[in-house]
Order: structure tokens, then C-alpha cells, then sequence
């Protein structure tokens, strides 16, 4: 059986802020530090190990990652970085507080800004400075699914096939377009999908890749 671990970094210090974060590079919060280590100690108990890893570009994902890999006392593993593992670009909402967004867009407006399939946020403007050339203007999870399922099929869908023991250290979002790609999940059922901070994400597959399970580790039934 294959299997492919799936975590989602954690808390940052801008989800504390209870800010729109995207692409901008905050660092974990200490809760968010605390639940990398966790999430490394459950890996360790449940006897996983790995030999290639991938993360984003941004530093939540690699210091989670890290961590987790201290914890297990992994070293010397092969690290992939990709931008396509990003967390969704948030557009012009970027370091705003949400509560003050709703307040000024309404609680529904916001929903399908955040939980949507295919709405854009309000999109930066190049002469904006939080805009850094060549980055997106914003993008909706239409969008980050089309760069995260490319990644996967070019990338990481190979050394699963060669029998490499895989982690994947990325965002509420990225990973949430990475598992409506996997599991077909219909555009209205992905504003469903909510991803806790932390929680290992086990996916089980079958010789040709279809997905026949999927747990959170450390649920009762894992």
C-alpha cells in the first residue's frame, strides 16, 4: 500500500492576528510550533518515516516541516520547494483582519471569498506595495488546485510511484485544492473542507493511485 502524509503548517502568527495571510511569509506562532512538535511525536509513534519531502516557498511550511522532521530525528532527507505548494493568493485582502472585512463586505461575501471554488478575492494592483513582481494578483481555489494538481502529477505522483515515503508540508488551501483533485470532490462539496493546523492527513493508495483511504492521524480509528 502507498500512503502520502499530508500537514498543513501551524498557526502562524498572522491566524493568531486572525489575518488574511496568502503569500505573504509570517513566521508560526509558539502555538504553531507547538503543534509541528506534536504532530512530529505522532508521526514518531506511529512508526512513520520518510525519504523525500516537499514544501512551499514559505516559511510556515518549511519551519513546520523542519520541525517535524527533527522530531522524528530525521536528517539528511531530500527537500523539495515549490511555489506550486503556496498557499492561495489572497489578493488585495492580504493582512487584513477578517472580523473587520466582514464587517465591511458582510459575513456572506467574505464566506465566498474564503470558501468558494472559483471567486478571485479583490486583486492587488501592481502599484500597490504589498504587490512583488511576479506574483499573482490574487487567485481563487480554481486557481491554486490548477499549480498544486500540475505539481502532483509532474512532481510528486512519480516517487510515489517508486516507492518513496512522502510528506507534504503546505496550506490550508494548497492542500485543500490537492485533495479536491485526489478525491474528485464537487466544486459546491470543496466549501465544506476545512483543515486543522498540525494534524497529519494520511492518504492510502492503491498501485495505480487511486485513493481507497484517507484518516487524520491520532482519530480514534487511525
Amino acid at each position: 500500500m502507498i500512503k502520502l502524509v499530508l500537514v498543513r503548517h501551524g498557526k502562524s502568527v498572522w491566524n493568531k492576528e486572525n489575518k488574511f495571510t496568502g503569500w505573504t511569509d509570517v513566521e508560526l506562532s509558539e502555538e504553531g510550533i507547538k503543534e509541528a512538535k506534536e504532530a512530529g511525536k505522532l508521526l514518531k509513534e506511529k512508526g512513520f518515516s520518510f525519504n523525500l519531502a516537499y514544501t512551499s516557498n514559505l516559511k510556515r511550511a518549511k519551519d513546520t516541516l523542519n520541525i517535524i522532521l527533527d522530531e522524528i530525528n530525521i536528517k539528511n532527507i531530500d527537500i523539495r520547494n515549490s511555489f506550486k505548494l503556496n498557499e492561495r493568493h489572497y489578493g488585495a485582502l492580504q493582512g487584513l483582519n477578517k472580523d473587520e472585512v466582514r464587517e465591511e463586505y458582510g459575513e456572506e461575501q467574505v464566506r465566498i471569498w474564503r470558501r468558494s471554488y472559483d471567486v478571485k478575492p479583490p486583486l492587488l494592483t501592481k502599484d500597490d506595495p504589498r504587490y512583488i513582481e511576479g506574483e499573482p494578483l490574487g487567485e481563487s481555489l480554481k486557481d491554486t488546485e490548477k499549480r498544486v494538481s500540475e505539481y502532483y502529477n509532474e512532481e510528486i505522483k512519480k516517487e510515489l510511484l517508486k516507492g518513496k515515503k512522502i510528506i507534504i508540508s503546505a496550506h490550508g488551501n494548497s492542500l485543500r485544492g490537492l485533495i479536491k483533485y485526489l478525491e474528485n470532490i464537487s466544486d459546491k462539496d470543496i466549501m465544506n473542507l476545512e483543515i486543522p493546523t498540525g494534524k497529519p492527513l494520511i492518504y492510502e493508495f492503491d498501485d495505480e493511485l487511486n485513493v481507497i483511504n484517507h484518516y487524520y492521524l491520532g482519530d480514534k480509528n487511525d
